[in-house]
């Protein structure tokens, strides 16, 4: 049942319109706390700002160039015709450089070529740190790899004096715990020795220190570093038809920030040259080595030709053998070529065999005549080139490079292959031409055998030296193609600064304005919700809409519960007077029966029931207030009758010989008011109110009196008061304001939706006028505390706010 009357609670707040003009004046009796609260988030704000260092934005825009697509080598048509054909599966070279451009292994290059892993810093008075980075007098360095195993950052401070003496302290913590290791320079350089590393102080090259300062050197791991600059750094195109990207950078410097993007493009441009000229650089070492073979076998080649003119005596060659040898040296020299394009592609197929070289490029461009040869190996070296590009931001086991890596051994196969038929078909075109060169063999049998072998060395020394030479062109042509390599970034718009980004004064000033209006509105919103208890009439109009015939605020009772006087004119006589006069609006022609109770015991309805029976006793009504509540009667209390006093329940055990009338005492206060109390506690209190001598009891009364007044038990506790309700007109039932639960008194209203209690009227009791209620303790409790009513000395009645009541 708790719950329900709970769940009606809520339901009847619920129902009730939105005062807004009421809450606005409710939170206006506070303002002084959003005043408070106002000015402190406001200099709390200013506070912050003040030291927090500024950050600017720096930005510039880069030119990322693309590969031309219609070279003369025919590569990249080649790759993009594969690419076209699904056999290469790809991302757009565009977005890949735009990772490659800000990927944490390039920013971490920048970190180290500019030292941004190690911070300055000079402490002012007032303010945020001032910023240094090239004009600090004294410069940090660490090994980077020494660095990169810091555990945690590691902080120096430096005090220097215009005389070049230093004191260096290093802060740093391992293995969980703080360590300091400071050393005095009375001359720098000088090498500090901590257990995390080795630092390193030097001066900075034409520094003049003209007074004392301390400065402070952060410095952390460079991977943590790169991955900072990472998070300030943004790369994004310009637009979708351009392959223009601005880089965003935000520092608290402005020089370092224009330093950073500079090295950075400057690196990027570097690496980019590097993948490039790769195959150049294989080439060269190719060609090198191949020189320096056929150096050597040249060299015995001409040796062995002098050795044999001389040996054989040769001067000149007869006209005869040289008309004969003139169709002879045609095919002789078809043979040469041959021979010389043999020994290339021999070459070229043990570099290609050989496993060390498996993953490496090929050497291009060395003089092979075959164009298709030279298209497959410019295709194969093209994809290998790009597969050590997406590896420096991918792995292994990206699907990107799986693909690559699949087209990458097909076209290592077809290269294989084309190696393979071009030595066959030189093999045959070789075999036509001895054939061929027999025919004029034939012819000149007869020439001097020295003369044939002068021919032969002749010849191997002719196809050594033209293979020499062409070896030397193609290193010049290689040369020519390393020196001549563009960069892969150009840029279009140098570094720029710009305002400051952060702190944005007017967004934390609006903050700090929103916390302080909200913070003491959640706080008085949160304080209303945790208020478990009525305290005001506005709680009780929340609750109900049962109509409130008055509220009584406290008031100093001086050990009297009446606060009633005749002939005053002071606050209670003129509360109880409105009350009054509100009852008698409630009370119909000839209704004169009004009942008093309330939820629980303590909330002063024998209290209010007394004083408003003297009101009406002093208006000139006879006035008769019935001690009904008879398991424990609190009028003797109110009036300072003995318990001992004989009441109503003497009359209603034993009508027939008991004279109501006759119970009925007149009270000191007023010669108009007559109480009867509620008499010896009977054993039956609820069969003795059920009875039909109760309904006679007040008929009774109504004839001899003006007003019946009746006090009965608290309804949420026993059932005594809805069995009286029937002979009343009027019920007037009372909450106590800072006492009586909000969920308790929703009892009202299942009273009144189930028709318990006729003609129900509500009045607030205990309003305490000069106090702002605040940190109650929230929690509902259940209806009635029938452990404690019952007939123990303990049990006992609130009389309102300042009355003394007897334990």
């Amino acid at each position: 049942m708790s719950d329900e009357r709970y769940d009606d609670l809520f339901q009847a707040e619920n129902e009730k319109p939105v005062d807004y003009k009421a809450i606005f004046f409710e939170y206006l009796m506070y303002w002084p706390w959003f005043v408070a609260c106002l000015l402190v988030c406001m200099v709390g704000a200013w506070c912050y700002l003040r030291y927090q260092a500024p950050v600017y934005n720096i930005n510039a825009t880069v030119l990322i160039k693309q590969g031309d697509k219609n070279k003369p080598n025919g590569q990249n048509v080649s790759l993009a015709a594969m690419q076209d054909l699904g056999m290469l599966s790809m991302a757009n070279n565009f977005d890949n450089e735009v990772e490659i451009i800000q990927s944490r292994t390039l920013l971490k290059k920048v970190v180290n070529a500019l030292n941004l892993n190690i911070t300055y810093t000079e402490k002012r008075t007032f303010g945020y740190p001032v910023q240094l980075y090239k004009n600090t007098p004294v410069q940090v360095w660490m090994n980077p790899d020494e660095a990169d195993k810091l555990p945690s950052p590691l902080q120096i401070q430096l005090d220097y004096t215009p005389d070049g003496k230093v004191q260096a302290d290093a802060l740093f913590t391992r293995n969980g715990k703080e360590e300091t290791v400071s050393k005095h320079f009375d001359k720098l350089p000088g090498v500090l020795v901590t257990p995390v590393g080795t630092i390193t102080f030097s001066l900075k090259d034409s520094t003049n220190i003209q007074e004392s300062h301390t400065i402070c050197a952060n410095i952390i791991s460079p991977t943590a570093a790169a991955a900072n600059c990472k998070s300030r750094l943004s790369a994004e195109p310009v637009s979708k038809v351009t392959t223009i990207v601005r880089l965003n950078y935000n520092d608290t410097h402005i020089g370092r920030g224009m330093d950073f993007l500079n090295t950075l493009v400057a690196l990027y441009n570097r690496d980019a040259n590097d993948d490039k000229n790769e195959v150049a650089s294989r080439t060269a070492e190719f060609i090198d080595t191949r020189i320096q073979i056929i150096n050597q076998e040249l060299g015995t080649t001409e040796s062995q030709l002098a050795s044999y003119k001389q040996k054989a005596g040769l001067t000149d060659l007869s006209s005869d053998a040289q008309l004969a040898l003139q169709g002879n040296a045609e095919y002789e020299q078809k043979r040469a070529e041959n021979a010389t394009q043999f020994r290339l592609v021999q070459f070229l197929k043990e570099y290609i065999d050989n496993p060390a070289n498996q993953m490496e490029v090929i050497p291009a461009n060395i003089g092979l005549t075959d164009n298709a040869l030279a298209t497959v190996i410019g295709q194969y070296n093209e994809m290998l080139t790009e597969r050590k590009r997406l590896l420096r931001t991918s792995n292994e086991s990206n699907p990107a490079v799986i693909n690559l890596n699949t087209s990458i051994e097909a076209t290592r196969k077809n290269v294989q292959a084309s190696v393979n038929s071009v030595l066959k078909g030189l093999e045959i075109t070789r075999n036509d031409l001895e054939i061929q060169a027999r025919k004029f063999e034939g012819k000149i049998s007869n020439a001097p055998t020295q003369e044939k072998e002068l021919l032969s060395i002749t010849r191997q020394q002719e196809i050594k030296a033209s293979l020499y030479l062409m070896l030397l062109q193609k290193r010049e042509e290689n040369a020519i193609t390393l020196a001549a390599t563009a960069n892969n970034g150009r840029m279009v718009e140098e570094p720029l600064p710009g305002g400051p980004v952060a702190p944005n004064g007017k967004t934390y000033y609006l903050l700090a304005l929103m916390l302080g209006l909200g913070i003491p509105v959640v706080i008085i919103y949160t304080h209303n919700l945790l208020r478990f208890k009525i305290e005001s009439r506005a709680d009780v109009e929340k609750i109900t809409d049962i109509p409130v015939v008055g509220d009584i605020p406290t008031v100093d009772t001086q050990g009297s519960p009446i606060v009633v006087h005749e002939n005053r004119n002071d606050l209670m006589e003129e509360v109880f007077r409105s009350i009054r006069t509100n009852i008698q609006y409630m009370l119909q022609e000839g209704q004169k029966v009004i009942l008093f109770t309330s939820t629980s015991s303590g909330e002063g309805k024998s209290f209010i029931a007394g004083n408003l029976a003297c009101s009406f006793a002093y208006m000139g009504k006879k006035v008769v207030i019935v001690g009904l509540d008879i398991r424990k009667p609190g009028l003797n209390k109110v009036f300072h009758l003995s318990h001992k006093e004989k009441g109503i329940t003497q009359y209603l055990v034993d009508p027939e010989h008991t004279n109501l009338l006759s119970l009925c005492q007149p009270s000191t206060v007023s010669e108009n008011l007559y109480i009867l109390p509620g008499g010896t506690v009977p054993p039956n209190p609820t069969e003795l109110v059920a009875r039909q001598t109760l309904d006679q009891a007040i008929e009774l009364l109504k004839q001899n009196f003006d007003y019946v007044l009746l006090d009965t038990a608290p309804i949420g506790m026993v059932t005594d008061t809805q069995l009286i309700a029937r002979v009343a007109d009027l019920i007037v039932y009372v909450c106590r304001a800072g006492y009586t639960h909000k969920s308790h008194y929703a009892l009202i209203n299942e009273l009144k939706n189930e028709h318990k209690l006729p003609h129900l009227c509500t009045l607030l009791n205990g309003i305490n006028m000069d106090r702002r209620q605040n940190g109650y303790y929230y929690g509902y409790g259940k209806y009635g505390k029938y452990g404690r009513y019952g007939y123990g000395k303990k049990y006992g009645y609130g009389y309102g706010y300042g009355y003394e009541k007897d334990k």
